[in-house]
C-alpha cells in the first residue's frame, strides 16, 4: 500500500503552456533533491492552448480539467484531488528555489500550530526599478504584518502563488472560498486560516515568479488594486474586483 504523500503541489494553470515547463521541472528538481514523498497535481483552468498536452506529457503530474475559470476554483478542484497532508499551492509562472522544501517541512515540524507558512516574491523577468519597488511594497506589508501579529495581536499575511497549508486545517474551515475568484484570495485564507493556527510569513521562504503583472497593470495600479482588495477581503470578507486582466 503507497504511503499518504507528505507534500502535494497544486499547480493551477491558465493558458501557461510557455511557463509551465519551468514551474514543473523546478518543483520535481525540488522533490528529488530533497528526497521528499510529494506529488504534483498540475489544474488546467479553461485553457485554450497546449497547457493540458504539456502537464499530462510531464512524467509523474496528475492533470485535473476545471472547465470553470478562475484562480481560486483551479486551487479549488486541485485541493479535491490532491492526497498530500500538506498542499503546497505554487502558482505556474513561479519557481521554487532549491532548499524550499527543506524549508517548509522544517517549519511545519518545528510548530505543531502552523498551519499556513508563505514567503514572498523575487521578479526575475522585469526591469530593477520594478524589483526594487516590489521589494519596497513587501517591506512595508512584511512590517504591518508583524506590528499587527506582534503588538495587537490580530492579521496574517499570505502570498498567493507560494504558500503551503495543512490539508486537515483547510478541509476544516470548508476549503477555499467561492467568494473569491482572483483577487483577495490569499487575504482570504490568511484571515480564516489563522482562526484554527499559526500563520506565518518568512523571507527564507521566497521564490521566484514572473513580473508580468506589474508590467502590464502597472505598478501604481498593481498596488492600488491589491490594496483595495486586501481592505475588502479583510473586513467584508468578499473581493473589490471580480475582474482581473491575464497576460501571457
Amino acid at each position: 500500500m503507497t504511503s499518504r504523500p507528505r507534500v502535494s503541489f497544486v499547480v493551477p494553470a491558465f493558458n501557461e503552456e510557455r511557463l509551465l515547463p519551468a514551474c514543473l521541472a523546478a518543483i520535481q528538481a525540488e522533490i528529488d533533491r530533497s528526497g521528499c514523498h510529494a506529488e504534483i497535481v498540475v489544474v488546467n483552468n479553461a485553457s485554450t492552448d497546449d497547457t493540458g498536452r504539456i502537464a499530462a506529457a510531464t512524467p509523474g503530474v496528475i492533470v485535473v480539467d476545471q472547465p470553470i475559470k478562475g484562480l481560486v476554483q483551479a486551487r479549488s478542484a486541485g485541493f479535491a484531488a490532491a492526497t498530500g497532508e500538506l498542499i503546497a499551492n505554487i502558482d505556474a509562472d513561479t519557481l521554487v528555489p532549491p532548499g524550499w522544501l527543506d524549508r517548509v517541512l522544517a517549519e511545519f515540524a518545528r510548530s505543531p500550530r502552523l498551519v499556513v507558512l508563505s514567503g514572498p516574491y523575487d521578479y526575475y523577468d522585469v526591469p530593477i526599478h520594478i524589483r526594487a519597488a516590489a521589494r519596497v511594497f513587501y517591506a512595508v506589508g512584511f512590517a504591518t504584518y508583524v506590528f499587527n501579529k506582534r503588538v495587537l495581536g490580530v492579521g496574517s499575511m499570505v502570498q498567493g502563488g507560494n504558500f503551503v497549508l495543512v490539508r486537515d486545517a483547510l478541509a476544516g474551515i470548508g476549503g477555499f472560498s467561492d467568494r473569491f475568484t482572483f483577487y483577495g484570495e490569499d487575504t482570504d485564507i490568511a484571515s480564516r486560516m489563522s482562526r484554527v493556527g499559526d500563520v506565518k510569513f518568512t523571507y527564507a521562504l521566497t521564490a521566484k515568479s514572473s513580473g508580468r503583472r506589474l508590467q502590464g497593470d502597472g505598478l501604481i495600479m498593481t498596488g492600488l488594486r491589491y490594496s483595495a482588495n486586501y481592505l475588502w477581503a479583510t473586513y467584508f470578507r468578499k473581493p473589490f474586483t471580480t475582474a482581473w486582466n491575464d497576460y501571457r
